[in-house]
């Protein structure tokens, strides 16, 4: 992965000069050897999904999307959420682990540059292409993947109620799945310190 480390830290790389020639084209040699690897593994892993049936590919694209906007709801999607979307992916997808890994990267690189219009049209057309029982189970990822860091935050479950609604959840369906995420949602935390915190009253003793 050399190529990718000097593109990130250019600074690792030494100041050419006439007694480093030798180092700095072996370093080059290198260099293109770790380019051909790379575009050679991501063409292979586009190949593979670019195999899979259009509808496939789309209700995939979809559901990995709708899940980055709802990690993204806080403006920041956590290792722990990319890798819940990486394994929800491959466990609801069907998808291998490289596979899943591109689709996330794209999604959230999506969500994004395309932003809010882009999030309802992608929820809305993900509605249209998806049955009820894949719409709750895409529902459910959404809660899955805000609570992979053990708190659902505000913003968050609100991101997660609006998608519903675009998918055109009921709220009793929302309800019933919310409720199996109730011991990470931030609201409920905070009430049960509170609780803790209170204790009971004391009763003032009799003379």
């Amino acid at each position: 992965m050399g190529l990718f480390r000097r593109f990130v830290r250019p600074d690792l790389d030494p100041a050419p000069s006439t007694t480093a020639a030798s180092a700095a084209q072996q370093d080059a040699a290198a260099a293109q050897q770790d380019a051909a690897a790379e575009t050679a593994t991501v063409r292979r892993i586009v190949g593979r999904l670019e195999a899979l049936p259009p509808d496939v590919a789309r209700y995939l694209a979809a559901f990995a999307y709708v899940m980055s906007r709802a990690a993204s709801a806080d403006l920041d999607v956590s290792a722990e959420e990319t890798s819940a979307m990486e394994r929800l992916l491959i466990e609801v997808g069907g998808l291998d682990e490289p596979q899943a890994v591109l689709v996330v990267e794209m999604a959230k690189l999506q969500s994004r540059l395309q932003g809010a219009t882009e999030d309802y049209l992608v929820t809305r057309e993900f509605g249209r292409i998806a049955t009820d029982e894949q719409k709750l189970a895409l529902l459910r990822c959404c809660f899955a993947v805000t609570a992979a860091d053990d708190t659902i935050d505000a913003d968050e479950a609100s991101v997660v109620n609006q998608i519903a609604r675009e998918l055109d959840v009921s709220r009793e369906e929302l309800n019933a799945v919310r409720a199996e995420f109730n011991e990470q949602l931030s609201a409920i935390q905070a009430l049960r310190r509170l609780n803790r915190g209170a204790g009971p009253e004391e009763t003032p003793e009799r003379s």
